[in-house]
């Protein structure tokens, strides 16, 4: 299985804002008072339209699809939480915490893919575990090696244990369960997905292991990300705070590679991380400060990874 891919799905705003569903876990979310709704949204285009011109500058396959306006989907943006897309010509439709995130499913995304010519063989719900209040929240709560055939979950309101060891049954993948806490007013709370504290490269891993406060489940973590030779690469708990965990390793023209990250993030990082990093890759950057207060979330958040094979190889 392949780690990396050149095909990338992002959905365009319309009505992008806070959502407030959402607000009750992510600590990252702000309030940004006194500017309207429209002028966030129309900032948060003009980042997304600017980001999406720089994975296509270096050869990313950039498949962008516009949200609409009804059902109203403030977090559209991320995709990567509705929906995986796997080599085995698998889809995976996920569980959602907010009930106005659960509306961002579309069937018809899935035949736009079709008719751009990738292979659909299976659809894997899980959506029914809603009605239990189970939550597992795609490669939000789940950041998978796809190579080594593992999958990392920090244990949170959106990120279920047992539906997190189903995934892996049905996939084949080999479970990684802990819990992350960040510092929430003095408090330590849940942080609510995996991939803003880790991200799984092919040739090393970045990860705040301070956020692991169990020291046994912190080793085994590391152990686990350097038994598959992994080069570690630790971040702050400042650096959280500035989407620095919130990457994705990407695959340009002429299978270059890239890791990509929001601006905010890639200022945090310090001259020896980004050694590290620029060993194994370039860095790709973008200004996504609007997206990042009211959404939560960042660039890794944003892009839903397209593994599905191509038809025409099927034949």
């Amino acid at each position: 299985m392949k780690q990396t891919t050149n095909t990338i799905l992002m959905i365009r705003p319309v009505a992008f804002r806070m959502n407030e569903q959402t607000a009750v876990n992510n600590y990252y979310q702000k309030v940004m008072d006194g500017i309207l709704p429209a002028t966030v949204n129309a900032k948060a285009q003009s980042e997304f339209d600017n980001f999406v011109t720089m994975l296509k500058n270096v050869g990313v396959n950039v498949i962008v699809v516009e949200d609409t306006i009804e059902p109203n989907t403030p977090d559209s943006i991320f995709p990567n939480n509705w929906v995986s897309f796997h080599q085995t010509a698998d889809v995976v439709l996920y569980p959602m915490f907010a009930e106005n995130r659960r509306l961002e499913r579309r069937d018809d995304i899935l035949d736009l893919l079709e008719e751009k010519g990738f292979y659909i063989e299976n659809v894997t719900d899980y959506t029914i575990a809603e009605e239990a209040g189970i939550y597992l929240e795609g490669t939000g709560s789940l950041v998978l090696d796809r190579e080594n055939a593992k999958a990392y979950s920090a244990l949170s309101p959106r990120a279920e244990e047992e539906l997190m060891i189903e995934f892996c049954e049905d996939f084949e993948m080999n479970p990684v369960i802990f819990e992350a806490f960040q510092t929430v007013n003095g408090e330590r709370k849940p942080i609510y997905h995996t991939n803003v504290m880790m991200c799984v490269a092919e040739q090393f891993a970045v990860i705040c292991a301070d956020c692991i406060d169990d020291k046994k489940e912190r080793k085994m973590v590391i152990d686990c990300l350097k038994s598959d030779g992994k080069e570690i690469i630790y971040l702050t708990e400042e650096q959280l705070t500035h989407f620095a965990g919130n990457m994705l390793q990407v695959r340009g023209a002429e299978d270059k590679r890239y890791l990509v990250m929001s601006e905010a993030a890639h200022q945090s990082l310090n001259k020896g991380q980004i050694n590290q990093i620029e060993k194994y890759c370039e860095i790709l950057s973008a200004n996504l400060d609007t997206i990042e207060a009211c959404g939560g979330g960042s660039a890794r958040c944003m892009l839903a990874e397209v593994f599905l094979p191509l038809a025409s190889d099927m034949e």
